[in-house]
């Protein structure tokens, strides 16, 4: 077969898979699993390890319910493994509680990271915590983050020069604020900020961190106010400037971003709004680039269904020691996707006043 043809087949199996022909950047996409244990699935994660990816997601009858818990696979000489349970919300003999929005991450010293939330409803969860020694294979006995923590509530930390690991954070017990989590042993102790200031229409949750070349931190979120918000540190995370909201549409639904190695901001997120969508915003899945973190380029659509029922939200990414991208995210709340981006291969078209580029 030659060169040509294999193209040609490799982007009519990208296109089956996305709904969206192959672009320009676009290296691989893929079902983590295609059948599992649990009917339901979401809010996914992904980390790299010295032996390689690692993901998880939460999974159960459907989302709050009981049964819900934490599912890990991890890749293994090019393929997944099947799905296995990490966590469950027992508390007692007669009392169990849904698991929720696990959180991966791989500090550049130290175990494997895996925070999650316990709880009914969002509003009266609680953090929890484990780690594994040997890349995700075993785990050590979940603890309880300390009262008042939450832990890295749906995105990934980040981990600052002097070792520090800070996270995004929020809390919906009293409307919806963000703060942020700061622990400089790996875990053991925390301190949070209090809530960043903020107008109370705009309602932001679920924030990640950028890092910017003058030292300063940005952190982006949903809101449910139509658009993502923004906010500012100059101090290493420990007080944050005023939210306020971007150009770009949120339908209140879960973003992430990540810095890459060459300086550029890399966002994933649904660029679409809640209102008369049949799948409440959730498609289309989006990639854009900034140099600075203000001004965006469209790069990729890697779904667009608008009769997805559940739509493509809640993606996770990161930047491997390759210098590839990984992008994981909920599927039709059925599956999860894992996709890979070659970052330097994308093609960039400006988005103007929020609207995306045909």
């Amino acid at each position: 077969m030659n060169s040509k043809l294999i193209l040609a087949c490799s982007a009519l199996v990208l296109k089956s898979l996305t709904g969206v022909s192959a672009e320009p950047g676009l290296v691989k996409s893929e079902f983590i699993f295609t059948t599992a244990p649990f009917p339901s699935c979401h809010a996914s994660t992904i980390a790299e390890t010295r032996e390689g990816l690692v993901a998880a997601w939460f999974g159960g009858t459907r989302e709050r319910n009981p049964d819900v818990g934490i599912w890990l696979s991890r890749a293994v000489n090019g393929q997944w493994t099947p799905p296995v349970e990490v966590a469950d919300g027992v508390v007692s003999a007669t009392e169990r509680y849904a698991c929720w929005n696990p959180v991966l991450f791989q500090p550049r010293a130290g175990p494997l990271m895996l925070f999650y939330k316990v709880g009914p409803r969002p509003a009266a969860w609680w953090g929890m915590m484990m780690t594994s020694e040997d890349d995700g294979k075993t785990w050590s006995k979940p603890h309880r983050l300390p009262d008042g923590i939450l832990g890295p509530i749906k995105d990934k930390p980040v981990q600052l020069a002097n070792g520090d690991i800070l996270s995004g954070s929020s809390d919906e017990s009293k409307g919806r604020t963000v703060h942020f989590e700061r622990s400089s042993d790996l875990g053991k102790t925390w301190q949070a900020t209090p809530p960043v200031a903020c107008d109370p229409e705009i309602g932001p949750i679920q924030p990640c961190i950028l890092f910017h070349p003058d030292g300063r931190l940005q952190a982006l979120g949903r809101t449910k106010a139509g658009k993502i918000f923004e906010t500012w540190s100059a101090d290493e995370g420990r007080t944050w400037s005023r939210i306020k909201l971007t150009s770009l549409p949120n339908p209140d639904s879960g973003i992430d971003a990540v810095t890459l190695k060459d300086g550029r901001q890399l966002l994933v997120y649904n660029h679409n709004t809640r209102t008369g969508s049949k799948n409440k915003g959730r498609s289309p899945l989006n990639v854009a680039v900034s140099n600075d973190g203000e001004t965006w380029f469209a790069a990729l659509v890697l779904e667009d269904d608008p009769n997805a029922p559940n739509g493509f939200p809640y993606p996770a990414v990161i930047q491997t020691g390759d210098g590839l991208v990984h992008i994981t995210y909920t599927w039709e709340r059925k599956r999860i996707k894992h996709v890979v981006i070659d970052p330097q291969k994308l093609k960039l078209r400006p988005i103007v006043n929020g609207v995306w580029p045909k």
